[in-house]
C-alpha cells in the first residue's frame, strides 16, 4: 500500500482561518508554530459560483506570508479542480 503525505512543500494547500477564510496558496514552507505561503488568494463566491479573489488588496500578490498555526484550524492539499483554477490566475497557465 503506498501511502502519501497529505501536503509537501510546493503543493497548492488550502488552508481553514479560525475567522472562517478559506486561502489558497502555495506552500513555502512549514514549521512548528508557523507556516509560510506565497500568492494566497481567498475563496470568494461569485454569481458564477466559487473563484478567488486576492487575499491582500495592498501588497505585491507574489508577496510570502507566514501565518501562525494558532490563526489556523486545518491545512489540506488543494482539490484537483481548484487548484488548477488557482494556478491558472497566479500564472496564467492553464493546466489540463
Amino acid at each position: 500500500m503506498l501511502i502519501e503525505a497529505p501536503y509537501k512543500v510546493g503543493d497548492t494547500v488550502s488552508i481553514k482561518l479560525s475567522s472562517g477564510e478559506e486561502v489558497v496558496a502555495r506552500l513555502e514552507a512549514e514549521s512548528g508554530d508557523k507556516i509560510t505561503v506565497v500568492k494566497p488568494l481567498m475563496l470568494v463566491v461569485q454569481q458564477q459560483g466559487m473563484g478567488l479573489a486576492p487575499y491582500m488588496f495592498t501588497v505585491k500578490h507574489d508577496n510570502k506570508f507566514t501565518l501562525n498555526m494558532q490563526n489556523i484550524i486545518c491545512v489540506a492539499k488543494t482539490e484537483k479542480d481548484m487548484a488548477s483554477q488557482y494556478i491558472e490566475k497566479t500564472t496564467g497557465l492553464t493546466v489540463n
